[in-house]
């Protein structure tokens, strides 16, 4: 592990990342089944909004409304809260995932969605829609940059074993660094950024929407209602 580290540089980030995440297109109201009063809808609108507490704190408080908050849970805040094992995590800490590239979150978040929602359901062979929001956040740290040793160390960017990536990302975390940056093993040439501080991460702003339908063995993905844009073959999750 000490050898792996002493081959490492830095990387200065001060540029905007993609983060991908499940999303819908049109928001349901959370209270059209308690009651069919859309006066009484407005009155659990307000409770909900005094008591939830807020975890955001704009710079400018009077200048923001609601749906900057919103914007900044979805965008960054999620994964710190919402602890899982991931790629550089055991579970125990959290870590926010983005991209440099559009195609890249794509692969990225094509891959998961087919394994770990569709495969270990059983609805792999159904056909299954999925709305997703892209948001645009800038990352301002020095990252620590995996991608020159990846040739030296093909654990790294093992598809399915995370055990050395893990052992990294505690280290990374146990000695308080923002983060790190590699490349994907999903996206030939691209790269992801694995965040450990969200204080380093700033102003989400939606950048796309976009929808994968999987049919057969192929998700196709559309940037508008029945306009593809990409198509994924899933038979190369496995390869």
């Amino acid at each position: 592990m000490d050898n792996i580290f002493s081959h490492i540089t830095a990387a200065d980030i001060h540029h905007d990342l993609l983060r991908n995440i499940v999303s819908l297109n049109e928001s349901e109201n959370p209270f059209d089944d308690l009651s069919s009063n859309t006066e009484e809808w407005f009155l659990a609108r307000q409770v909900e909004s005094d008591t939830r507490p807020l975890p955001y704190h704009s710079p400018t408080p009077q200048l923001h409304r609601p749906f900057e908050e919103a914007q900044w849970l979805n965008a960054i805040h999620w994964p710190f809260k919402n602890r899982q094992t991931s790629r550089f995590s055991d579970g125990s800490f959290g870590v926010w995932y983005g991209s440099d590239k559009l195609v890249t979150s794509v692969h990225e978040s094509a891959y998961h969605w087919f394994r770990g929602l569709l495969c270990d359901a059983g609805f792999e062979h159904e056909e299954v829609t999925i709305e997703r929001t892209l948001y645009a956040v800038a990352c301002d740290a020095v990252l620590l940059d995996f991608r020159s040793v990846s040739a030296n160390y093909p654990a790294l960017l093992h598809t399915a074993d995370y055990t050395f990536n893990q052992s990294i990302g505690a280290r990374i975390h146990g000695e308080g660094h923002p983060g790190l940056l590699t490349l994907s093993a999903r996206h030939l040439g691209g790269i992801n950024y694995a965040v450990l501080n969200p204080n380093v991460l700033s102003n989400p702003r939606p950048y796309s929407k976009l929808t994968y339908r999987l049919h057969g063995q192929t998700i196709m993905v559309e940037d508008a209602p029945g306009v593809p844009c990409m198509k994924i073959i899933t038979s190369a999750f496995f390869s």
